[in-house]
């Protein structure tokens, strides 16, 4: 009977302790879902700047200069974006476009040496803020075939 007794004078303290500690620990799970959610959409773009970067460094190069040709440009950033070289309707994180992605070769001594392919201008928007990209980059040493016309 004495334990009875005294539990009923400590009711109603675990909802006084939960008000007292939510506005506290809210932000906290806010803000690791915030953090988590940006690292997995920047996971993706990572992902996928190596996949174009590596695809570039294995394809045929059918150009005398660093200027890459339109169609190799193309299929390149259409890889980036939608996960497939003939182009798609959904980007892989949205917002995302081929006009956010940049390809540079690299000469040396008249042939291709390395592909490089980042994001730039992409402005990433994670649950509760907005973050602007000009990375990931991925530089690849090329090794496809080089056919000049």
């Amino acid at each position: 009977m004495h334990n009875r007794k005294h539990n009923r004078g400590r009711r109603g303290n675990a909802i006084l302790e939960f008000a007292l500690a939510f506005p506290f620990v809210f932000p906290l799970f806010i803000g690791t879902f915030q953090f988590g959610y940006a690292f997995f959409l920047y996971n993706r773009l990572h992902n996928a700047v190596r996949a174009g970067a590596r695809y570039a460094s294995l394809e045929t190069y059918e150009s005398g200069t660093s200027t890459p040709p339109a169609s190799f440009s193309s299929a390149v950033k259409n890889l980036v974006v939608y996960g497939d070289t003939a182009g798609g309707t959904s980007p892989v994180v949205t917002g995302l476009a081929t006009g956010n992605v940049e390809l540079t070769v690299l000469y040396v001594n008249g042939v291709p040496e390395n592909m490089k392919v980042r994001l730039s201008n992409y402005t990433l928007d994670a649950c509760f803020g907005r973050f602007q990209l000009n990375s990931p980059v991925a530089v690849f040493r090329y090794v496809g075939r080089y056919s000049p016309p």
